[in-house]
């Protein structure tokens, strides 16, 4: 499972901020305290003392008292601090300083593996970053209305809601089971019916599952392979990241292939995308509203053979449904 550092870094940014906000409500409590009970302060001094005294003996510094008594002494110190308190009219755990997380006492690792917080903090980022450029909704499973399509089969063998029905099962369990034994889907078919509305129900289920999942149109994609591979940005390294997590996440959905400005450099960089991913074994969802015979006329061979041969062929039919809902 591959961990998207964009979205990592967002993540640990967020533990930070919310570690520096625990940190400034203890300070506002400590100085609360010290400002109604002043002997809390010189108390806290003195426990201080108490364990620097500890740990000087165990690295061999002497000191003329043992380690028992030193013990007893913080002892208590820490029960007259509590006094205090109750006298103040505060709880005793007032000034307990709770790390959010008891595990990983908020560094977000134990050892060089993510923590279980940092980890529900990276899904929360990652669905939020699906949610700005999927522009999420209701775009789940359970809103996904078959009835827009048609019953009538218009010489098809199979009717359009018959076809959307396996389409849409053939989704749900793609994102449901989805790991690296999954494959690589095309959606293809004319604009408004659903190709984008499904892409973000599976995107949101695989990213709630831990996986790494990066959502772009094709045209917005090749923009950043020219933007890194020809400087046209001031920050060319961002620009390299984001070509990185093209390339490396574990789920890439590409839309709207075909809309973009088709030359030499956007073929080859088409290629790189498709080809690295396959042999890597990441999976990739592509959507296009052309016709596989149209697209065959923009893109290479090499190209073409690896999405007809390598992906899972979803061809969408019906009538638009934006146009259907305004009419209903």
């Amino acid at each position: 499972m591959a961990i998207d550092g964009k979205i990592l870094a967002k993540a640990k940014a967020s533990l930070e901020e919310s570690r520096k906000k625990r940190e400034a409500r203890y300070e506002k409590r400590l100085q609360n305290a010290y400002l109604i009970a002043p002997r809390i302060r010189i108390l806290d001094n003195a426990i201080r003392e108490t364990m620097s005294d500890l740990v000087g003996i165990a690295l061999g510094v002497e000191l003329g008292e043992e380690t028992e008594d030193i013990r007893l002494r913080n002892l208590a110190l820490q029960e007259e601090r509590a006094g205090e308190l109750r006298k103040a009219g505060l709880a005793e755990d007032y000034l307990d300083d709770k790390p959010m997380c008891h595990i990983c006492n908020d560094s977000g690792y134990i050892g060089n593996t993510l923590c279980n917080c940092l980890v529900e903090i990276y899904k929360y980022e990652l669905r939020q970053s699906l949610s700005s450029l999927l522009k999420l909704g209701d775009e789940t499973f359970d809103s996904f209305d078959l009835s827009y399509y048609d019953e009538t089969t218009s010489g098809e063998e199979m009717t359009p809601r018959r076809k959307m029905e396996f389409i849409f099962e053939t989704c749900v369990d793609y994102a449901r089971k989805f790991g690296c034994k999954s494959e690589n889907l095309f959606f293809i078919g004319k604009p408004g019916l659903g190709k984008t509305f499904l892409s973000a129900c599976i995107a949101r289920d695989v990213a709630e599952n831990g996986y790494s999942v990066v959502y772009d149109t094709a045209a917005s994609m090749f923009s950043k392979f020219e933007d890194a591979k020809f400087g046209r940005t001031d920050n060319i390294e961002e620009a390299r990241n984001e070509v990185k997590r093209y390339l490396k996440c574990d789920l890439l959905i590409i839309d709207d292939l075909g809309t973009e400005m088709t030359n030499a450099f956007v073929v080859s960089a088409l290629y790189e995308v498709v080809n690295t991913r396959l042999i890597t074994g990441s999976k990739t969802i592509v959507s296009s509203n052309l016709t596989l015979e149209e697209l065959r006329t923009q893109y290479s061979q090499q190209i073409m053979s690896r999405l007809e041969g390598e992906y899972q062929i979803l061809t969408f039919r019906g009538e638009d449904i934006r146009k259907r809902k305004n009419i209903v």
